[in-house]
């Protein structure tokens, strides 16, 4: 009598995914489904490729997951954090075959890159590659997929980046997957610029801001992004969706810049030492201004309607109902609230274009030599692709900048918990100053203050502080103290001037 049968691969993946930073699911048992999958090929036939489209049934919201997985006969040198799990037995004639998390194997790598590059698609799923070992999910005990899926290349410009040398995958991600590729030029010789490339773990139908928004900034020729490589694309099967196949990307390459600090530690160093942040505040303003402009005239812009102005107005309240529930003494601040959301409906609104829309210092490297270099155009991660995805208020970004540098000196504080109450002062006059020198060089570059649009960037900013209530409450309570204190400085100031556009007639919030 032989060996116990193959475990089912959901099984396996299931107390595994339940594990990784990048499962929505936290405090769930995760019910896997394979919909569906692709298959990449290993020019050297010894490590088969997978990457498995399953979606997660547990919760009453599903999300479909991108799980890209190798085969080893092997163990994969330095590859233990990586293994997912084993199947077969070494009494079996096919003897133990190793399962990685793909991102971590550099065959994957190498794989995934030559697809963008070579904008080929994807062998058919269930057809392994000429000369390419069956993989696990192919035998009957794996059971049978429940859809077809698809992945595409798409290259960036002319230019071959060169050939993988090595691959790394970088820590702290939360809802990604970021490869490090360092290359050689196409002789294999000198040594060319890395690449990173971010895998999108849970996939959304739609294009992805990250890729549409930068690429479009670097083919407009700015250089405040890294040069875009190329993406790829998928489809899988997704009941959701009204023609039942979902559609979007899968991954995107991009030049990376290695030891590069950003914004918030510079800004960190900066507070710690005393020093003024003020001129570097001024050039971030200007470069995001810059940004700003590029974008609309490579993306376009459009006048605000009726329906924009309801969408906002009604997240505002939804974010200021779930912040009031999870710290009910910000009922304290109802009446200024309130306030503050009806005055957008009647404020004069500007166009709207394609924005960064999760703005902060994290979000900016800095390159030396180089200036101010943006990244990770995804947008805010708990709002729905759909509105991502559309032209939004540029003074979101402003106001998200302007809480990032209130949190720089809350952390500070958080940090340094024998702070005297002079020097708090002294590190909220820090932020008071970044933030208005950052504004400075906004209206520098664009020609147009910020803070001319009073009405909408104080709602903006306040709307940031509430989502940051709910962060910090879930998250790290100790912290609340930081967005809480802003509400409450937000409902000293002075309540800015109503705009001369009267209200907008046929609103119904």
């Amino acid at each position: 009598m032989g060996g116990p049968s193959t475990p089912d691969l959901m099984e396996l993946l299931s107390p595994w995914v339940a594990r990784q930073r990048w499962y929505a699911g936290k405090g769930r048992d995760p019910v896997l489904r394979r919909i569906g999958g692709v298959r990449l090929e290993d020019p050297a036939g010894e490590v088969g490729i997978d990457i498995h489209f399953v979606l997660d049934e547990s919760g009453q919201d599903q999300t479909t997951y991108q799980v890209p997985l190798t085969y080893r006969d092997a163990r994969l040198a330095g590859g233990d954090p990586a293994l997912v799990g084993t199947v077969g037995q070494a009494s079996r004639s096919d003897g133990i075959r190793y399962i990685y998390d793909a991102p971590h194997d550099p065959v994957f790598a190498t794989a995934l890159l030559r697809l963008m590059l070579d904008e080929g698609t994807t062998t058919p799923e269930g057809e392994p590659a000429s000369g390419q070992k069956p993989t696990p999910d192919q035998e009957p005990t794996l059971g049978s997929t429940l859809g077809t899926a698809t992945a595409e290349g798409h290259r960036a410009g002319n230019a071959h980046p060169g050939q993988v040398l090595s691959s790394r995958v970088l820590d702290g991600e939360q809802s990604n997957t970021s490869i490090v590729l360092d290359l050689v030029d196409a002789l294999g010789a000198a040594p060319s610029r890395p690449l990173i490339c971010k895998l999108f773990r849970v996939l959304h139908h739609g294009q992805n801001p990250d890729v549409v928004v930068q690429s479009a900034l670097a083919s407009a020729g700015s250089t405040r992004v890294p040069p875009s490589v190329g993406n790829v694309s998928g489809t899988w099967p997704d009941a959701r969706v009204p023609d039942g196949v979902a559609a979007g990307h899968l991954a995107f390459a991009q030049e990376y810049l290695p030891g590069v600090e950003d914004a918030w530690r510079v800004a960190l160093a900066a507070i710690g030492s005393g020093a003024d942040f003020g001129e570097r505040a001024r050039t971030l303003g200007q470069v995001t201004a810059q940004v700003h402009a590029t974008l609309a005239q490579a993306m376009g812009t459009r006048d605000a309607t009726d329906e924009d102005v309801v969408t906002l107005t009604r997240s505002m309240q939804a974010r200021h109902a779930a912040a009031c529930s999870e710290v009910p003494a910000l009922a304290a601040h109802d009446t200024m609230v309130r306030l503050s959301i009806e005055a957008v409906s009647s404020a004069s609104w500007p166009a709207l274009q394609r924005i960064h829309g999760d703005y902060h210092l994290g979000q900016v490297l800095d390159p030396p030599g180089r200036g101010w270099v943006l990244v990770d155009f995804e947008g805010e991660p708990m709002r729905p692709l759909a509105e991502r995805t559309q032209p939004d208020l540029a003074l979101r970004d402003v106001a998200g900048m302007l809480r990032s540098f209130d949190y720089v000196a809350g952390s500070w504080e958080q940090t340094h918990p024998d702070v005297s109450a002079a020097q708090k002062s002294d590190l909220q006059a820090w932020a008071t100053r970044a933030r208005a020198a950052f504004l400075d060089g906004y209206t520098d570059s664009a020609g147009r203050d910020p803070r001319e649009d009073a009405v909408l960037l104080n709602a903006l900013e306040l709307d940031k502080a509430l989502y940051e209530v709910v962060y910090e409450a879930r998250n790290r309570p100790t912290w609340l103290g930081i967005p809480t204190s802003a509400i409450a400085r937000i409902a000293r100031a002075p309540r800015a001037n109503q705009p001369s556009a009267g209200p907008r007639s046929d609103l119904r919030l």
